[in-house]
C-alpha cells in the first residue's frame, strides 16, 4: 500500500451500514455487481479507508446480506489465483465496526490522483449489456481476444491458465463483465484478474460450472473439453505450453489446501471449499 503507512484502523461503519451507504451511493458507481460495493481512498495520514463519491482508488465490498463470507470467500480466492501467475491487483480485509470482515481491493485502472487508465469489459467488446452478460460463448471470447490484444497468442495462455483456475475453485459467474482488456505501454492485453470468488459453496443449486458455456455445456465439464477442446482446439497453445500450466497449476494445488485451513472462512465454509477443490483436481488431474 504504502511505506508510511503503519496501522490500518478499522472502518467506523458496521456491515449494515455499509451496506445502506452503498445502496445510497450505488448510482455513483463505476462498477456495479451483485456485491455492495464503496469506493474508498486510503487516508495514509489518518491510517484508514475514507468513502468517497469520486477519485476513489480502493472498492470496499463488506458483508453480504444473502450469501455468507464473500468478503472471506473472494480475499482467499485472489490470494490463490497469485500462487500461480495469475495477475491480481492490491486486496485484503479490514474489520468493520462490528468486527465483521470487509474486502478491498485497489482499483487497476486508475493511476495517480486522477488519472484514469483504459479499460474495457468484454461485455463492452461483445456489444452486450448488463442484462444480457451472459449471452455469449467461451468461443466467442477468445475470438474477441484475437480481435482486440495486440499479443492474443501471450493472452490465451493467460486466459486458459484463468478458465482452469476458476473451474478448480468453482467460480461459477465468470460472465463477460468479468473479463476486461487494459492498455498499458501502448499494449491491449488483459487487465489484471478481479471478482474472483468459489460461487459453488456459497449458491444453494450450484447447477453450472461456468457462466459461458463451453462446446454448449455450462456443466459436467471434462479434462478433454477445458485442455484439449478449449485449451489446444480453441485457443491454439502447443501441447508443451499446456502441459507446463497444468504442472504449475497441480504443484500448486497442496498449498491451497493450506491456504484454505488458515484463512477467514469459517470451518463450514472451509470444508466445502476443500471437497469441491478435491472434487474437481480428480476430474482434471485424474
Amino acid at each position: 500500500m504504502s511505506p508510511a503507512l503503519t496501522n490500518l484502523a478499522n472502518l467506523d461503519l458496521s456491515a449494515g451500514e455499509l451496506r445502506t451507504e452503498a445502496m445510497a451511493r450505488a448510482s455513483k458507481m463505476s462498477i456495479q455487481g451483485v456485491q455492495p460495493k464503496l469506493s474508498a481512498i486510503l487516508n495514509i495520514k489518518k491510517g484508514r479507508f475514507d468513502i468517497v463519491d469520486k477519485n476513489g482508488r480502493y472498492i470496499l465490498k463488506p458483508q453480504h446480506h444473502l450469501f455468507p463470507e464473500l468478503p472471506q470467500n473472494e480475499n482467499l480466492t485472489m490470494h490463490l489465483a497469485a500462487t500461480i501467475g495469475i495477475r491480481v491487483p492490491l486486496h485484503g480485509m479490514v474489520y468493520s465496526k462490528d468486527n465483521s470482515l470487509t474486502y478491498f481491493i485497489k482499483r487497476f485502472d486508475r493511476r495517480g490522483q486522477k488519472d484514469k487508465i483504459a479499460v474495457e469489459d468484454f461485455a463492452q467488446l461483445a456489444g452486450k449489456d448488463r442484462d444480457t452478460k451472459y449471452n455469449y460463448s467461451m468461443e466467442k471470447l477468445v475470438r474477441l481476444v484475437d480481435d482486440y490484444c495486440t499479443f492474443p497468442s501471450v493472452e490465451k495462455v493467460r486466459l486458459f491458465n484463468l478458465v482452469l483456475f476458476n473451474y478448480l475453485i468453482g467460480n461459477e459467474d465468470m460472465h463477460l463483465k468479468n473479463y476486461s482488456v487494459i492498455v498499458r505501454d501502448g499494449k491491449v492485453e488483459l487487465s489484471p484478474a478481479y471478482d474472483l470468488l468459489n460461487f459453488t459453496i456459497v449458491l444453494k443449486d450450484g447447477a453450472e460450472e461456468i457462466a459461458l458455456p463451453l462446446n454448449g455445456k455450462k456443466r459436467n465439464l471434462t479434462r478433454n473439453i477445458l485442455v484439449n477442446y478449449f485449451g489446444k482446439e480453441k485457443c491454439g497453445l502447443t501441447y508443451k505450453t499446456i502441459e507446463n500450466n497444468l504442472t504449475i497449476i497441480q504443484a500448486a494445488i497442496p498449498g491451497w489446501h493450506t491456504m484454505i485451513g488458515i484463512s477467514f472462512l469459517s470451518e463450514p465454509m472451509k470444508d466445502k471449499y476443500r471437497k469441491l477443490l478435491q472434487e474437481r483436481t480428480k476430474i482434471l488431474f485424474g
